[in-house]
Protein backbone atom coordinates (compact mmCIF):
# COMPACT_ATOMS: atom_id res chain seq x y z
CA UNK A 1 0.00 0.00 0.00
CA UNK A 2 1.04 3.09 -0.03
CA UNK A 3 2.29 5.88 1.77
CA UNK A 4 3.21 9.86 0.96
CA UNK A 5 5.84 11.12 2.99
CA UNK A 6 6.15 15.34 3.27
CA UNK A 7 9.22 16.67 4.83
CA UNK A 8 12.20 16.11 6.13
CA UNK A 9 12.71 16.18 9.92
CA UNK A 10 10.70 16.38 13.24
CA UNK A 11 8.40 14.27 14.97
CA UNK A 12 6.25 11.82 12.88
CA UNK A 13 2.82 12.22 12.43
CA UNK A 14 0.71 9.76 10.73
CA UNK A 15 -2.37 10.53 9.10
CA UNK A 16 -5.39 7.96 8.67
CA UNK A 17 -7.90 8.95 6.03
CA UNK A 18 -11.50 10.45 7.23
CA UNK A 19 -13.88 7.65 5.79
CA UNK A 20 -12.95 5.83 2.22
CA UNK A 21 -10.47 7.82 0.77
CA UNK A 22 -7.21 7.37 0.03
CA UNK A 23 -3.52 8.64 1.27
CA UNK A 24 -3.30 11.86 -1.01
CA UNK A 25 -6.93 13.35 1.12
CA UNK A 26 -5.12 15.41 3.31
CA UNK A 27 -3.37 16.52 0.07
CA UNK A 28 -6.20 17.16 -2.09
CA UNK A 29 -7.90 18.82 0.61
CA UNK A 30 -5.15 21.39 1.14
CA UNK A 31 -4.28 20.67 4.69
CA UNK A 32 -1.02 19.73 3.68
CA UNK A 33 -1.24 23.35 2.29
CA UNK A 34 -1.84 24.43 6.06
CA UNK A 35 0.57 21.92 7.58
CA UNK A 36 3.51 23.37 5.07
CA UNK A 37 5.25 25.96 7.87
CA UNK A 38 5.48 23.15 10.01
CA UNK A 39 7.01 20.83 7.64
CA UNK A 40 9.50 23.41 5.84
CA UNK A 41 10.81 24.82 9.82
CA UNK A 42 11.52 20.63 10.39
CA UNK A 43 9.45 20.51 13.21
CA UNK A 44 7.06 17.66 11.87
CA UNK A 45 7.32 15.28 9.13
CA UNK A 46 3.84 13.98 7.63
CA UNK A 47 3.44 10.54 6.71
CA UNK A 48 -0.15 9.40 5.15
CA UNK A 49 -1.55 5.94 4.39
CA UNK A 50 -4.34 4.30 2.86
CA UNK A 51 -7.55 3.40 4.88
CA UNK A 52 -9.35 0.25 4.27
CA UNK A 53 -12.51 1.52 4.93
CA UNK A 54 -14.16 0.52 1.51
CA UNK A 55 -12.73 -2.91 2.10
CA UNK A 56 -14.24 -3.27 5.66
CA UNK A 57 -17.16 -1.41 7.16
CA UNK A 58 -18.04 0.65 4.48
CA UNK A 59 -18.68 -2.10 1.98
CA UNK A 60 -22.08 -3.18 2.09
CA UNK A 61 -21.56 -5.70 0.50
CA UNK A 62 -19.15 -7.70 2.05
CA UNK A 63 -20.18 -10.37 5.57
CA UNK A 64 -19.79 -8.45 8.69
CA UNK A 65 -16.70 -11.18 9.80
CA UNK A 66 -14.59 -10.62 6.85
CA UNK A 67 -15.35 -6.82 7.34
CA UNK A 68 -14.13 -7.14 11.16
CA UNK A 69 -11.01 -9.51 10.07
CA UNK A 70 -10.03 -6.77 7.54
CA UNK A 71 -10.22 -4.37 9.68
CA UNK A 72 -7.67 -6.39 11.97
CA UNK A 73 -5.41 -7.12 8.96
CA UNK A 74 -5.08 -3.01 8.30
CA UNK A 75 -4.23 -2.80 11.90
CA UNK A 76 -1.38 -5.42 12.13
CA UNK A 77 -0.30 -3.47 8.43
CA UNK A 78 0.17 -0.43 10.45
CA UNK A 79 1.99 -1.73 13.39
CA UNK A 80 4.23 -3.96 11.15
CA UNK A 81 4.85 -2.02 7.98
CA UNK A 82 3.85 1.72 8.39
CA UNK A 83 5.42 1.64 12.07
CA UNK A 84 8.94 -0.12 10.82
CA UNK A 85 8.65 1.93 7.58
CA UNK A 86 8.62 5.34 9.38
CA UNK A 87 11.26 4.39 12.08
CA UNK A 88 13.54 3.62 9.19
CA UNK A 89 12.98 6.82 7.29
CA UNK A 90 13.49 8.55 10.64
CA UNK A 91 15.31 8.08 13.72
CA UNK A 92 14.59 4.35 16.57
CA UNK A 93 13.98 7.18 18.25
CA UNK A 94 11.29 9.29 16.58
CA UNK A 95 8.04 10.18 18.84
CA UNK A 96 5.21 9.04 16.16
CA UNK A 97 1.77 10.75 16.56
CA UNK A 98 -1.49 9.35 15.08
CA UNK A 99 -3.93 11.35 13.55
CA UNK A 100 -6.99 11.62 11.56
CA UNK A 101 -10.44 13.54 11.17
CA UNK A 102 -14.19 11.73 11.46
CA UNK A 103 -13.83 7.82 11.12
CA UNK A 104 -9.80 8.18 10.90
CA UNK A 105 -10.08 9.97 14.32
CA UNK A 106 -11.56 6.40 15.53
CA UNK A 107 -8.58 4.49 14.07
CA UNK A 108 -6.00 7.01 15.13
CA UNK A 109 -7.22 6.40 18.51
CA UNK A 110 -7.40 2.77 18.17
CA UNK A 111 -3.55 2.24 16.80
CA UNK A 112 -2.65 4.55 19.92
CA UNK A 113 -3.96 2.59 22.56
CA UNK A 114 -3.38 -0.52 21.51
CA UNK A 115 -0.05 -0.15 20.96
CA UNK A 116 0.94 2.68 22.95
CA UNK A 117 4.87 1.09 23.04
CA UNK A 118 5.21 2.20 19.76
CA UNK A 119 3.06 4.77 19.05
CA UNK A 120 3.40 7.72 21.27
CA UNK A 121 0.05 10.24 21.41
CA UNK A 122 -2.88 11.04 19.00
CA UNK A 123 -4.63 13.91 17.82
CA UNK A 124 -8.15 12.89 16.90
CA UNK A 125 -10.63 15.27 15.50
CA UNK A 126 -14.23 15.31 14.75
CA UNK A 127 -14.36 11.75 15.83
CA UNK A 128 -16.83 8.77 17.41
CA UNK A 129 -14.69 6.08 19.50
CA UNK A 130 -17.65 3.39 19.40
CA UNK A 131 -16.91 1.52 16.30
CA UNK A 132 -20.38 0.04 16.39
CA UNK A 133 -21.40 3.27 14.88
CA UNK A 134 -20.13 2.12 11.56
CA UNK A 135 -21.04 -2.03 11.44
CA UNK A 136 -24.59 -1.55 11.02
CA UNK A 137 -25.63 -3.90 14.22
CA UNK A 138 -23.01 -6.38 13.97
CA UNK A 139 -20.64 -7.15 16.90
CA UNK A 140 -17.72 -9.64 17.76
CA UNK A 141 -14.68 -10.03 19.45
CA UNK A 142 -12.99 -7.89 16.64
CA UNK A 143 -15.64 -4.86 16.68
CA UNK A 144 -14.69 -4.86 20.75
CA UNK A 145 -10.91 -5.01 20.79
CA UNK A 146 -10.91 -2.05 18.24
CA UNK A 147 -13.66 -0.02 19.47
CA UNK A 148 -12.06 2.22 22.29
CA UNK A 149 -15.31 3.35 23.60
CA UNK A 150 -15.70 -0.48 24.62
CA UNK A 151 -12.56 -1.87 25.45
CA UNK A 152 -10.79 1.08 27.22
CA UNK A 153 -13.97 0.91 30.22
CA UNK A 154 -12.68 -2.60 30.94
CA UNK A 155 -9.14 -2.22 30.44
CA UNK A 156 -7.15 -3.71 33.27
CA UNK A 157 -3.41 -4.19 32.19
CA UNK A 158 -1.58 -2.30 34.95
CA UNK A 159 1.71 -2.24 31.93
CA UNK A 160 -0.28 -1.10 28.90
CA UNK A 161 -2.48 1.51 31.20
CA UNK A 162 0.81 2.91 32.29
CA UNK A 163 2.06 3.00 29.30
CA UNK A 164 -0.84 5.23 27.33
CA UNK A 165 -0.49 7.31 31.01
CA UNK A 166 2.90 8.48 30.25
CA UNK A 167 1.27 10.40 26.80
CA UNK A 168 1.68 14.02 26.88
CA UNK A 169 -0.46 13.88 23.59
CA UNK A 170 -4.04 12.73 23.53
CA UNK A 171 -5.62 15.66 22.17
CA UNK A 172 -9.67 14.88 21.43
CA UNK A 173 -10.81 17.84 19.55
CA UNK A 174 -14.36 18.60 17.78
CA UNK A 175 -16.42 21.50 16.81
CA UNK A 176 -19.98 21.68 17.33
CA UNK A 177 -21.35 22.56 14.23
CA UNK A 178 -23.35 20.60 11.75
CA UNK A 179 -22.91 16.79 11.88
CA UNK A 180 -20.50 17.15 14.58
CA UNK A 181 -21.09 14.91 17.83
CA UNK A 182 -18.96 17.18 20.62
CA UNK A 183 -21.41 14.72 23.25
CA UNK A 184 -19.21 11.47 21.65
CA UNK A 185 -16.25 13.00 22.69
CA UNK A 186 -16.97 13.96 26.02
CA UNK A 187 -18.34 10.87 26.71
CA UNK A 188 -14.95 8.92 25.67
CA UNK A 189 -12.67 11.89 27.72
CA UNK A 190 -14.68 10.73 30.59
CA UNK A 191 -14.08 7.04 30.01
CA UNK A 192 -9.74 7.92 30.07
CA UNK A 193 -10.66 9.93 33.10
CA UNK A 194 -12.36 7.56 35.08
CA UNK A 195 -9.12 5.24 33.96
CA UNK A 196 -6.30 7.56 35.30
CA UNK A 197 -5.35 9.04 32.02
CA UNK A 198 -4.12 12.74 30.96
CA UNK A 199 -5.84 13.73 27.85
CA UNK A 200 -7.13 17.72 26.45
CA UNK A 201 -10.47 17.70 25.44
CA UNK A 202 -11.41 20.92 23.25
CA UNK A 203 -14.81 21.53 22.33
CA UNK A 204 -14.77 24.43 19.08
CA UNK A 205 -17.75 26.44 18.70
CA UNK A 206 -21.14 25.94 16.57
CA UNK A 207 -19.85 28.08 13.61
CA UNK A 208 -17.57 24.61 12.98
CA UNK A 209 -18.84 21.60 11.18
CA UNK A 210 -17.50 18.30 10.25
CA UNK A 211 -15.49 19.55 7.30
CA UNK A 212 -12.86 20.04 6.00
CA UNK A 213 -12.59 23.98 7.48
CA UNK A 214 -12.64 22.71 10.96
CA UNK A 215 -9.88 20.31 10.88
CA UNK A 216 -7.69 22.67 8.41
CA UNK A 217 -7.91 25.01 11.05
CA UNK A 218 -7.88 22.48 14.05
CA UNK A 219 -4.51 20.81 13.17
CA UNK A 220 -2.18 23.53 12.59
CA UNK A 221 -3.20 25.28 15.88
CA UNK A 222 -2.43 22.05 17.61
CA UNK A 223 1.14 21.72 15.83
CA UNK A 224 1.85 25.26 16.56
CA UNK A 225 0.80 25.29 20.85
CA UNK A 226 1.01 21.62 21.44
CA UNK A 227 4.34 20.29 20.28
Amino acid sequence: MPIASYGEYGFALLLVPTAAADYLEYERFQLMDHLAPFVDAGKVRVFSIDSINNESWLNNTMDPRHKSIRHQQWNNYVFNEVIPFIKNNTSPETPVITCGASFGALHSMNLFLKRPDIVDGVIAMSGVYDLSEYTKGHFDDDVYFNSPWHYMQNLGDHNILEQIRKSKHIHILTGSGSYEDPAASGRFARVLYDKGIWYELDVWGEEWPHDWNTWRAMLPHYLGSRF
